[in-house]
């Protein structure tokens, strides 16, 4: 049984089940001396991991991911593999060749860092450059106004130039 996801109760019920799950989360990963920061969003949640070696970082994204897997099956959860990602920034300005994290052995799968990032509608590149959010959307706005202007000359009353 569950929720749909549209549901006015999902936020409510699903704060209440799985907060005291990061709680013990978080005093896990803070009496392992494990640096990541967890942010949550009602079903989605993201480790955030901050090192100036890459290797360090991915030790501590696969101890934190290990943790936190055998604390899902204590709460009878399961994480989807398909949407787990991983993404690394860098300011380096030659070729940036992150590290893949390795989750099989947890029974999950290689991830491979992805180039951008997408949340809350806004789209991350790894120098945190604006540049592929600005393209993509003038690029929606531009296809939109050709939408509109197809559309105005089949109603004969909309003339764009």
């Amino acid at each position: 049984m569950g929720i749909g996801q549209g549901s006015a109760l999902l936020p409510v019920l699903s704060t209440l089940y799985l907060s005291s799950l990061l709680h013990i989360l978080e005093k896990w990963l803070k009496n392992l001396k494990i640096l990541v920061f967890i942010l949550s969003f009602i079903n989605n949640g993201l480790f955030i991991a901050q090192n100036k070696f890459l290797v360090v970082s991915n030790l501590n994204l696969f101890y934190s991911y290990h943790i936190m897997t055998s604390l899902l099956k204590k709460f009878s959860l399961i994480i989807e593999y398909g949407k787990t990602e991983v993404f690394h920034f860098s300011r380096l300005y030659n070729t940036f060749n992150p590290p893949l994290l390795d989750l099989i052995i947890l029974g999950g799968s290689v991830l491979w860092p992805k180039n951008t990032w997408h949340y809350l509608w806004f789209i991350f590149d790894r120098k945190l450059i604006f540049w592929q959010h600005v393209n993509f959307y003038t690029n929606k706005a531009i296809s939109t106004i050709k939408c509109v202007k197809i559309l105005g000359n089949s109603l004969r009353g909309l003339i764009l130039t």
